[in-house]
């Protein structure tokens, strides 16, 4: 039998077509790739985003703001001495974007201007750091990513 040149285009479409649908089946059922969401109720969460930004830019202007830095024990969350741990409340989070059962929060501790969250908590990677407090009835929300 011989094949004419639009035979073999519709055979070449074909072969092309279920190798591309081989991988996005793969894909999809495969559990290595995870295909989750970065927010669970992401229209909730997109709701406050004005929220959200009025509280970055809360922390924005502020003299001395907190800072979040990497050290050799984990990462240090530390107030300025000019605060008053116990008017203090919130939390830090941690998100891993690899993997969702990573994620964790921590609270921030009323007894001391600084936060330690220790090295064996946190697998090596890339982690973006969110501190969410309040102090004299101001919210604020800092921002950071850490490669640990």
């Amino acid at each position: 039998m011989k094949l004419n040149w639009g035979t073999s285009i519709v055979i070449a479409f074909a072969l092309f077509i279920s190798f591309i649908m081989f991988f996005v089946y793969s894909a999809e059922t495969n559990s290595k790739y995870h295909n989750d969401l970065v927010v669970e109720e992401y229209y909730k969460h997109d709701a406050h985003f004005q929220d959200e930004m009025t509280k970055i830019q809360n922390a924005h202007d502020l003299k001395s703001p907190p800072t979040i830095t990497k050290t050799a024990d984990g990462i240090v969350v530390a107030f300025p001495n000019n605060y008053n741990p116990k008017n203090i409340t919130g939390k830090v989070s941690l998100y891993r974007s690899s993997n969702k059962k990573l994620d964790f929060e921590v609270p921030i501790s009323k007894d001391s201007p600084t936060l330690l969250i220790p090295k064996k908590s946190l697998v090596g990677g890339l982690w973006d750091i969110t501190l969410s407090w309040k102090y004299e009835n101001t919210d604020y929300l800092s921002k950071k990513t850490i490669y640990f």
